[in-house]
């Protein structure tokens, strides 16, 4: 039986249409990554899982409860980390996290084998106020208080926003750890690059989930031969490359154009294209599809 599970989510604010139908199935142990940018959807989603608002239509279940007859009890099995940091800043590092252990009827000392290699990475810090801590601490932290119930079910919204690579890094290796012990995840990130460490991921847009699968299925999926492209003119490229007719799509991705084309091999076609709009220094290269590039092209299909 699935640990998570959502049909037909709806939730409107307004005239702001924020889900539109979402479903999914998550299964016990797995760490299920929602991929898209701000204003997909992602956060509404959470919430409504975590049982702070309830959607407008349709229905969802965590670990077999529904979300609206059974809340209070989902709550005792959920650690629910937002966007935002939500804790408490004016007390310490440890006040913090006692605090939250006390609401739950637990203490640190209890579950400390459950988020000990994180927190040995904050306990030094232990007497410094929460509002003090760098990004990456303050995210540490803010999963620690999510873990130290030992929920069953995490729910992670956008836990490496803002924080540096090293505690990316980090907090990953804590959710690799957290899977192997059976802990169910369900995690969104706006980073494409995270989508690799889950074990399937949704592709969200506008409130729709527009394709669900492994990482590797979703690369698969693309289809199509992806080219890199770039001259000693980049500034007039994009342009150039749209207007030529035998482009499928063209998206820019770091100091290159990422493209797609009418014709299997473009290479010598396209090279003389641009020579001939005065573009020098041509360099077009095939290339594997990363995630970002299938959600690009799903996004704009």
């Amino acid at each position: 039986m699935p640990t998570l599970t959502a049909q037909g989510i709806t939730k409107r604010y307004g005239a702001t249409q924020a889900l539109r139908g979402v479903g999914l199935s998550v299964e016990a142990g797995e760490i299920f990554g929602i991929i898209g940018p701000d204003g997909a959807g992602k956060t509404s989603l959470f919430r409504i899982l975590a049982t702070l608002i309830v959607p407008d239509a349709g229905s969802a279940t965590v670990a077999g409860l529904d979300i609206v007859k059974n809340y209070k009890q989902i709550r005792n099995i959920v650690g629910y980390m937002p966007g935002k940091f939500s804790l408490y800043q004016d007390l310490t590092v440890e006040e913090n996290l006692r605090f939250f252990a006390s609401v739950f009827r637990t203490t640190i000392e209890e579950n400390y084998d459950l988020i000990g290699d994180i927190y040995r990475q904050i306990e030094p810090f232990s007497g410094r106020r929460a509002g003090a801590l760098s990004g990456g601490m303050k995210q540490k932290l803010a999963l620690c208080c999510a873990l130290i119930h030992k929920p069953s079910v995490l729910l992670l919204d956008e836990p490496t926003t803002g924080i540096d690579p090293v505690s990316r890094q980090d907090l990953w290796e804590m959710l690799r750890k957290l899977s192997g012990e059976g802990i169910t995840t369900l995690v969104s990130t706006p980073y494409m690059d995270e989508a690799t460490l889950c074990n399937r991921i949704a592709l969200m847009k506008e409130g729709l989930f527009m394709d669900t699968d492994t990482p590797q299925g979703i690369v698969r999926k693309f289809g199509e031969r992806l080219w890199a492209v770039s001259t000693g003119k980049m500034g007039r490229l994009l342009g150039d490359l749209r207007a030529w007719p035998g482009i499928g799509s063209c998206f820019a991705f770091g100091d290159r154009y990422h493209v797609t084309t009418v014709n299997t091999d473009p290479r010598q076609e396209l090279h003389a294209y641009l020579s001939g709009k005065g573009h020098a220094e041509i360099v077009i290269t095939e290339i594997t599809p990363t995630i970002e590039d299938c959600y690009m092209k799903t996004a704009g299909s």
